[in-house]
């Protein structure tokens, strides 16, 4: 498996659901299948359905964060030799040409995005337009609603 790009922030989070996962979810759905299965007939017992269909997605999404996790590539934006140019992790600052609003979004890894926490992914069109360049660059971007221009406002490594 190649490495998967993430921020240190991600891996936090991602390693925070994993022991929540094994420590806190996955007793607790043992104990509704041992509850469920006291109650005799398994053949139609919904909650007994309900706690297997639980477990085998605590069990699956466990894999998947193994996975995910020893194949992480940690990227340190604040680390890296950027003279100022946008690459991973950074959070960018800009200006819809247009509109005149701002908005604010961090350059993450495809697992950590959150478009509600402004984390974009890096294979997102917005973040591909973005990486390399400067603060007060301008940069045409086609989204959904056509094509959009943004003024580059402040580039932070966090």
């Amino acid at each position: 498996m190649a490495a998967i790009p993430l921020t240190a922030a991600g891996v936090k989070r991602l390693y925070e659901e994993l022991t929540r996962l094994k420590s806190v979810e996955r007793p607790a759905v043992i104990e509704a299948i041992a509850e469920a299965r006291a109650q005799g007939d398994l053949s139609e017992n919904a909650e007994y359905e309900a706690a297997r269909e639980r477990q085998a997605f605590i069990e699956g999404r466990i894999k998947e964060l193994d996975g995910v996790l020893s194949n992480a590539q940690v990227i340190d934006p604040t680390v890296l030799e950027t003279d100022g140019r946008i690459v991973f992790g950074a959070t960018v600052t800009l200006e819809d040409q247009e509109s005149g609003d701002e908005v604010k979004y961090q350059i993450v890894g495809d697992l950590e995005a959150d478009i509600r926490q402004n984390l974009i992914s890096i294979s997102s069109p917005v973040a591909r337009a973005l990486i390399g360049k400067y603060e007060g660059d301008l940069i045409q971007v086609r989204v959904p609603s056509g094509e959009r221009e943004f003024e580059i406002l402040s580039v932070e490594y966090i």
